[in-house]
C-alpha cells in the first residue's frame, strides 16, 4: 500500500530505481545529479559489454562454421579424387579382360591374342559383357532344347518291343489283328510259281493221309457195338 501511495503523482527512474516528483524541475535536477549520471554510465557499460560478448560469440560461431565448411570441402575433394582413381583402375581392369567364345571364359588380353581364333566380341566389358553372356546362355539353352525335340531322347536305346507277345503253342487266336496288306502285296502274293504249287498240293495230300490214318487211333470214328 505504501508503494502504491508513493507512486501516485511520482515518476520512476529506472537507472536509480527510485521515485521522483513528477514535475519538470525535479526531473531535471535528478538527471543532472551525479548519482543518476553514474548509474547511467554503469548501465551503458553493461550494455556495451553484453553487445561485445554477443559480437564475439557471433564471430566465433561464424569462424567455426567456416572451419566446418572448409573441412567438409576438403573431405569432399579427397573423396572425389579417390572415387575417380578407383573408377579409372576399374576401367583398366575391365579393359585387361576379354571374353573368349572358344573357351567360354574371361581371359586376359595376352591369352586372348595368343589363342589361334579369338572372338570378335573380345574386349567388351561392363554391362555389355553381362548382356552378351546372358544372350549366349539363352542361345545355348535354345540349341539344347531344339536338339532334344528333333533328335532322339536321351538314355539307352531299347531294341526290343516294350510289350512282346508270348510264344504260345497251338493255333493262333482269331482275335489277333494281322498286318493289313497293301494291294501291291496282294498281287504279289497271288503270283505263285508252279513248283511251289506242286509242293503245296503234295503237303496237303500228306496231311490228309495222316489225318485219315490217325482217326482210328483217336477213336472218333469207331464202329458202334
Amino acid at each position: 500500500m505504501t508503494e502504491y501511495w508513493v507512486s501516485q503523482g511520482n515518476k520512476w527512474c529506472d537507472f536509480c530505481k527510485i521515485y521522483i516528483s513528477n514535475n519538470p524541475s525535479s526531473i531535471r535536477n535528478h538527471e543532472l545529479g551525479q548519482r543518476h549520471k553514474d548509474n547511467v554510465a554503469k548501465r551503458l557499460a553493461v550494455m556495451r559489454k553484453e553487445n561485445a560478448t554477443k559480437e564475439k560469440e557471433q564471430k566465433e560461431t561464424a569462424r567455426a562454421l567456416e572451419q566446418i565448411e572448409a573441412k567438409a570441402q576438403r573431405s569432399y575433394q579427397k573423396d572425389k579424387a579417390k572415387f575417380e582413381e578407383t573408377r579409372q583402375s576399374h576401367e583398366l581392369d575391365d579393359q585387361e579382360w576379354q571374353f573368349d567364345d572358344n573357351s567360354g571364359k574371361w581371359v586376359t588380353q595376352e591369352e586372348a591374342y595368343a589363342s589361334p581364333q579369338f572372338s570378335s566380341n573380345a574386349g567388351i566389358s561392363g554391362p555389355n559383357s553381362k548382356f552378351l553372356s546372358t544372350s549366349q546362355s539363352k542361345l545355348v539353352k535354345e540349341k539344347t532344347e531344339n536338339k532334344s525335340q528333333n533328335g532322339p531322347s536321351p538314355g539307352p536305346v531299347v531294341s526290343y518291343s516294350l510289350n512282346p507277345k508270348r510264344n504260345v503253342k497251338g493255333t493262333p487266336s482269331s482275335l489277333t489283328v494281322g498286318k493289313r496288306k497293301r494291294p501291291e502285296e496282294k498281287c504279289k502274293a497271288k503270283v505263285i510259281p508252279e513248283e511251289e504249287k506242286a509242293a503245296l498240293k503234295a503237303r496237303e495230300a500228306a496231311r490228309k493221309r495222316v489225318e485219315e490214318r490217325e482217326k482210328s487211333l483217336l477213336g472218333l470214328y469207331s464202329k458202334p457195338y
